[in-house]
């Protein structure tokens, strides 16, 4: 039950005015009308007992004082005593219209000290949000809502603002009456609270509210409660003690962190109505607090609304689209622009720059150029002047705040903050007054750069202000491990804010920009640290960093921003390896510049996503089509520059596109590109690419390379590529060795056609098809050029080609004849055992060379294991058998194991992932494997020996010398015992590798790594 307080009326002169008669109607009736749970803790007799003045005590004490405002009114209007419920009502409006007013003015102060004369901008930023929030939309069907919303995105995209703006409007009429009173809590203040009460932490907000705040409290259904920027609390929520602190309790004094999650973990006011700001590193941590909160992302400005904005800001409309259009071709920096902050500073700069009659392209090529632009224009000095040296210092003191803000993971600087770094108000005023530096009083009058890029910046420019900066910041956090500490992967994991201060430093990397910061505030710059960036990271052995998309994508963004020729130069000097994952223009942009200083490159993985070409994508409309054709145009030469690898790299030798959406223009670049460059490429694969002629055109290309020699497709629908097959296996240049086609289309008349192709080739041995349902009649074809004398396949697959046991007679007949064929794969194909039987009659004749057989998933069981076991008694050529994924059972275990007993078993693989053996069966095999000298790789993955399957088995081994290298079982790893014994059968043999059974064999088979196909 929520606290009582005190009364919006005085009760007692009420109660008072009631006859003794009135007065027992008046108890009758609060009883009648009161929900049980109400008055349940109070004795029936002692109300009934009460006088005037003792009834006015108990409701007053004991009761919400909500219910007993509401209830009262209720039981006059009842009793026809209108003038009472009258007396309460205008005694109960007139405090809270006090009340209201000063919330009012509170909240509209905080508005106005937010976004001083921006109404337009507070309209833009928030009219789209505030329909998704319910106590905002007036539309919204009335009914329950999330008691908690949480407002997310990056820096600078307006949370605060709507926050606010959800404050002022929660305290107008347009809400319904009962909501009206707001409080604002900053998480930079929470951060630096200690212990205390939930009415002085509210005091501290509105202390012109201190008296009331008891009886505020005390209807709490009718608060709304603002946390703005979660982010800055820095707590680790996640932990365990935190929930034995949790209370309900809003008079106890408690930790402020304690007090907060009680009201995230509605303990604390769980009918109060929360909205929670934060960016979307905490994220993570807020949704362990809160409960079924209602989530939603703002994105700041959209397109629209920036091209708006430039518009209204140059007025000449020219001029603002010239600017906005310079501005978004990098769709970094647009992306930027969501923030209000951005378009602001991009305008003042670009316009400047205008009205100089200066180029302003360079001033948007790059996040640093922007922002280099915007800090030294709003510092320019008058001609003949020089800077300061006051200037210089004040830059390294804000530089510093910036560093340390950086490593403390906060953009909010307080008193405490500025006393550490022994830092003077007054040196902040030159950047107050230019707009670089906000003051916002309504977070304890903490100061705050005017977006969080600025603050990521100038944190980056104390590594370029040169050693006297180092040595008179003494700042232990930034200059610990300097540069390599701050482009670790160690902290980055931990501190999201180094990512793009890393980016920036990679920017004023750049001589001409260190310099341009250096005249303009009068101070020494060096940009020696840049072998340092390389160091500690395209250099760094230990973290490898084109090993991985991601550490790829970050350092390309890095060398992009630089803009540095020499360093560029330096840093693509030794890579042999790059994988590009394109999922926007500006991956484009940063491959396109890096790629193009890389001459020694050997291998190279390309994905491109949805969006970065647009030209072929239907869905759009015309408009849209449109807009898609001029984006080709202005992004295809950013491609033809990345193509430029195959002209400059003689050693690229490997080439993967896959999962990438293309368009025509951008296909035939590729194709040209590497049909007029040195042939060099070995390797390719061509898989799940657009549009639809694009593997037809991609065949063309390599007709007569004399280089390649593997080739894999995958995911091509359209009956246009076998054609162009056939003529590269059969030209007389062609060297391909293996080709793997993969879920690949066409006609039986062009299947007949790559048959006859295998004849013709001699170069292609291994010959994969993988996922193409196969007519019968194909499968015939097929295996009549297996028996051609001048066909020089040696290893076939033909998985899930959808292939019956009727295939098998042709392949039998085939393997009778062809002395080349060593290894094939029939896995995930309905052959059952009529199938294996047809099998091993072709496999039992001596000219039969197979070496290597894959049946996995072919609905084989024990009937199949004994044409099986007959073969392998026979000294068969078979060393390698894959029966994975078939329910052959104890029979079909035993039937195996009768042929490993003989010493004319040739088998050294055996694989049974899956093949329903039961602890049962560890007899059997146990004895086998005490006899079988030649077996090497066995695999019971997937199979549920338990304890005692286990310990026979290894009781075996340990008696008997075996040649058993590789042992891969299903372990129990909760079952000490288990352990136990392979602890001691490895020691016993430790050449023998026991494996957990702990791969997922959907994409890859336990035996693929020796089947090479």
């Amino acid at each position: 039950m929520e606290p009582s307080a005190q009364l919006g009326f005085s009760l007692q002169p009420l109660l008072e005015q009631l006859s003794q008669d009135e007065l027992s109607q008046f108890k009758s009736l609060l009883r009648s009308l009161s929900p049980q749970e109400e008055l349940q803790h109070i004795p029936v007799a002692e109300v009934e007992e009460a006088d005037g003045m003792q009834l006015a005590e108990i409701l007053t004490n004991r009761c919400p004082s909500h219910w007993v405002e509401m209830v009262i009114i209720q039981v006059f209007e009842e009793m026809n005593r209108t003038d009472l419920s009258e007396r309460a009502k205008d005694e109960l409006m007139g405090k809270q219209d006090k009340y209201r007013s000063i919330l009012k003015e509170k909240v509209q102060q905080i508005w106005k000290n937010f976004w001083p004369g921006a109404s337009e901008n507070i309209h833009t930023v928030t009219q789209r949000y505030e329909t998704q929030i319910p106590f905002c939309n007036p539309k919204m069907l009335r009914g329950p809502f999330p008691h908690t919303v949480v407002l997310h995105g990056v820096a600078g995209v307006g949370k605060t603002t709507l926050a606010k703006k959800c404050m002022l409007d929660w305290t107008q009429d347009t809400v319904a009456q009962t909501r009206h009173v707001a409080f604002y809590l900053s998480g930079k203040v929470l951060s630096r609270k200690g212990t205390c009460s939930f009415t002085e932490l509210l005091a501290e907000s509105a202390p012109n509210l201190q008296q009331a705040l008891p009886q505020i409290l005390a209807q709490a259904h009718k608060l709304l409660l603002v946390i703005d920027a979660f982010e800055e609390l820095r707590v680790s929520w996640g932990t365990g003690t935190l929930a034995h602190d949790l209370g309900g309790d809003w008079r106890t004094r408690r930790p402020a962190r304690v007090l907060l999650g009680s009201l995230l973990k509605r303990k604390l006011f769980p009918t109060a109505t929360l909205l929670v700001t934060t960016r979307p590193e905490a994220l993570r941590e807020l949704r362990l607090l809160v409960e079924q909160p209602l989530l939603v992302e703002m994105e700041g400005l959209s397109e629209h609304d920036r091209r708006a904005y430039f518009l209204r800001h140059f007025g000449e409309e020219a001029q603002a689209l010239q600017a906005f259009q310079l501005m978004r071709s990098n769709a970094a920096l647009f992306r930027m622009g969501a923030a209000p902050a951005v378009c602001w500073m991009a305008c003042t700069c670009l316009r400047l720059q205008m009205a100089q009659g200066a180029d302003p392209r360079p001033t948007c090529l790059t996040a640093t150029s922007l922002l280099l632009h915007f800090l030294c224009s709003r510092f320019a000095s008058t001609q003949g002047q020089s800077p300061g040296p006051r200037l210089a210092a004040a830059l390294r003191t804000l530089c510093l705040l910036a560093a340390e803000g950086t490593w403390a993971q906060t953009s909010a600087f307080d008193g405490h903050d500025l006393r550490w770094l022994g830092v003077h108000e007054s040196d902040l005023h030159p950047f107050l007054d230019r707009g670089i530096l906000q003051k916002d009083r309504d977070a304890g009058g903490c100061y705050r750069f005017v977006h969080l890029s600025v603050q990521h910046f100038l944190a980056a420019a104390l590594c370029i202000l040169g050693s006297e900066g180092c040595q008179d910041a003494g700042s232990p956090g930034w200059h610990t491990g300097g540069v390599q500490r701050l482009l670790s992967k160690e902290e980055s994991l931990k501190n999201p804010y180094l990512a793009p201060v890393g980016r920036f430093l990679f920017g004023l990397a750049n001589e001409k920009r260190a310099r341009e910061l250096g005249t303009t505030f009068g101070c020494p710059v060096s940009t020696e640290f840049k072998w340092e960036l390389l160091e500690c990271t395209v250099w760094s052995p230990e973290h490898r960093p084109f090993s991985s998309v991601m550490d790829t994508k970050e350092i390309l963004y890095c060398l992009y921003e630089s803009q540095e020729e020499q360093l560029l130069k330096e840093a693509m000097a030794q890579v042999t390896e790059v994988s590009l994952h394109l999922e926007d223009t500006s991956d484009l942009v940063h491959a396109s510049f890096c790629l193009k200083g890389c001459d020694r490159l050997q291998k190279m993985w390309l994905r491109v996503e949805k969006g970065v070409f647009l030209e072929n994508d239907t869905a759009w409309e015309s408009e849209a089509q449109a807009d898609g054709f001029r984006n080709d145009q202005y992004v295809l030469p950013f491609w033809m520059d990345l193509l430029s690898v195959f002209d400059s790299n003689k050693s690229l030798v490997f080439l993967d596109i896959s999962h990438s959406f293309l368009s025509t223009s951008s296909m035939k670049l590729l194709c040209e590109k590497i049909d007029s460059a040195p042939h060099t490429l070995q390797k390719v694969v061509f898989k799940n690419t657009f549009p639809v002629d694009a593997y037809r055109n991609f065949c063309i290309v390599f007709c007569g390379h004399e280089t390649l020699t593997h080739l894999t497709l995958q995911g091509n629908d359209q009956n246009d590529m076998l054609p162009v097959l056939c003529e590269i296996l059969t030209h007389p240049q062609c060297n391909l060795q293996y080709l793997r086609l993969v879920s690949c289309s066409a006609t039986p008349q062009q299947w007949a056609h790559l048959s006859c192709s295998l004849r013709i080739s001699q170069s292609l041995m291994c010959l994969n098809l993988t996922g193409i349902e196969l007519p019968e009649e194909t499968a015939k074809l097929l295996c009549t050029s297996l028996r051609h004398p001048k066909c020089f396949l040696q290893r076939l697959s033909l998985e899930d080609c959808h292939l019956t046991e009727a295939c098998c007679k042709e392949l039998s007949s085939a393997l009778i004849v062809n002395q080349r064929l060593t290894h094939l794969c029939l896995a995930k194909n309905d052959l059952g055992d009529g199938g294996v039987k047809l099998l091993c009659e072709g496999l039992s004749y001596p000219d039969c060379q197979l070496q290597g057989l894959v049946l996995w998933y072919c609905s084989i069981t024990s009937s199949g294991c004994n044409y099986l076991s007959t073969l392998l008694q026979q000294n068969s050529s078979l060393t390698h058998l894959d029966l994975g994924l078939n329910h052959i059972g104890i029979t079909g275990l035993k039937f195996l194991c009768e042929a490993l007993k003989k010493p004319t078993c040739n088998l050294k693989c055996l694989w049974l992932w899956g093949c329903a053996i039961t602890p049962f069966c560890s007899e059997v095999l146990s004895s086998a494997l005490g006899s079988n000298q030649s077996l090497v790789t066995l695999d019971l993955g997937q199979n549920s020996l338990g304890y005692c399957g286990v310990k026979m088995l290894c009781d075996t081994l340990k008696l008997q010398r075996s040649s058993l290298r590789t042992l891969r079982l299903k372990i129990d790893e909760s079952d000490p015992r288990i352990q136990k014994l392979l602890k001691e059968i490895q020691e016993h043999d430790p050449q023998l590798t026991i494996e957990s059974d702990n791969q997922d064999p959907t994409n890859n088979r336990p035996s693929s790594h020796d089947f090479i196909f």
